[in-house]
């Protein structure tokens, strides 16, 4: 063999080894492409897997923060109000004189005085004010307001009735004297002027039960801008000594800073009965109360543009001092209505009630010596009647069996006192 055979031989075995080192290459290369397909098919359910529970965990993060916030918000919450309710309470006084510019006296609600120290944070304090002191050191912490009419003001009426003089009937001579006396003296008081004359106080409404004496005085609320105050005579008598008098004359002062106004005193026989010599402590504060009402309706004080309303059941057990002249200038007596004014009353009562064939005039008829509000018993007791047997109209039996039924009602209450 020659040289050049050898060498030809040689380079074909190079060639070989070169091509078989590159088709290995490929080989491993297919191979790493087929594992790299085959890990990325078996990697990519695992990868959106951890994907979705990164989700899920950012989600509970976020909501673990959320309640972390909330549940922050609701201790601090907590917490605030626990140590609010953990401070000790504050007195409330009143500064009876000022000295300098941080010291004042003060007078607490038992009467006692006290010389202590002002917060620099209260500015202009004067006698008078009101104020939060510490209850061991009395230091004057803090200014409030507070009026001085709060224990009467509850007595104003701000919502006034709905019953005006079209709802009343059988009272016709009285309501024109209730507008005389009341009404004409607020609307017109030059007329009285021009004449010469001083126009009444006030009126006493007196009578059996139920003939409308509170029905009066809520229309005059009703038919007057004046400012209205309802009390009840037994509201007026307190348990301590002195009380049922301040509250008097609390009341009146707020009526004529109102003015004009109304006082309407409802019972006023638990207040105002017959004076007597000898009696309990308790009949003793009653009398030092009524004794103020004395003193403010005719005193010293002018009553100006305020009007008294009185309403008893028992004229005969009132003290003489508040129905002279002077006072209760005008007693009006309410009674029981008449046949003409049961009429009026029973008209009023059925106005919106679906009647069948009845005769008001016969059931006025049948009803004699009964009141107004046993008269609105009655007109109540027959629709009743007429729900009872699901009909939509009253009939005149429906009267009948209500009228029977409200006397026996009536038999029996009067059989029950006279027995005790």
């Amino acid at each position: 063999m020659t040289p050049r055979e050898s060498t030809k031989g040689a380079e074909t075995v190079k060639n070989r080894s070169f091509d078989d080192v590159i088709k290995n290459n490929n080989i491993v290369e297919k191979n790493e492409e087929n594992i790299m397909e085959n890990e990325d098919i078996f990697l990519h359910p695992r990868i959106l897997k951890l994907e979705e529970e990164n989700k899920l965990m950012a989600q509970t993060i976020r909501r673990s923060e959320e309640e972390r916030i909330m549940l922050s918000e609701l201790f601090n919450n907590t917490n605030n109000e626990l140590n609010n309710l953990k401070k000790p309470s504050l007195l409330v006084a009143e500064i009876a004189n000022v000295v300098g510019n941080d010291k004042a006296v003060i007078r607490l609600p038992n009467g006692n005085k006290f010389y202590c120290y002002v917060s620099k944070d209260i500015k202009q304090l004067s006698p008078g004010d009101s104020v939060l002191v510490d209850q061991k050191s009395l230091n004057v912490i803090e200014k409030i307001h507070i009026t001085n009419n709060f224990d009467v003001e509850k007595y104003v009426i701000v919502e006034k009735p709905q019953e005006n003089w079209k709802d009343i009937g059988g009272l016709k001579k009285e309501i024109e004297e209730v507008k005389e006396v009341i009404e004409l003296p607020l609307k017109k008081p030059e007329l009285f002027k021009k004449v010469g004359i001083q126009p009444p106080k006030g009126v006493l409404l007196y009578g059996p039960p139920g003939t409308g004496k509170t029905l009066l005085a809520k229309a005059v609320a009703h038919s007057t801008n004046a400012t209205f105050i309802e009390v009840v005579g037994s509201e007026l008598v307190q348990k301590f000594i002195g009380e049922g008098a301040k509250l008097v004359k609390d009341i009146f002062e707020l009526a004529r800073k109102k003015s004009p106004s109304i006082v309407f005193i409802d019972e006023i026989d638990a207040l105002a009965a017959t004076r007597m010599d000898t009696g309990t402590s308790g009949e003793r504060e009653v009398n030092r109360t009524f004794m103020q009402l004395l003193a403010e309706v005719d005193g010293f004080k002018h009553l100006d543009n305020v009007k008294i309303i009185g309403a008893t059941n028992r004229l005969d057990i009132l003290d003489p001092a508040i129905i002279r002249p002077g006072r209760l200038d005008r007693l009006l007596e309410i009674g029981l209505p008449s046949i003409e004014g049961r009429i009026e009353i029973l008209k009023v009562h059925t106005k919106n009630m679906n009647l069948k064939k009845v005769s008001i005039k016969k059931i006025a008829e049948e009803t004699e010596n009964m009141s107004g509000a046993e008269l609105r018993a009655i007109c109540t007791e027959a629709g009743f009647c007429a729900i009872r047997e699901d009909r939509e109209f009253v009939t005149t039996e429906d009267f009948s069996s209500a009228i029977v039924k409200v006397r026996i009602d009536d038999g029996d209450d009067d059989t029950a006192e006279f027995f005790g």
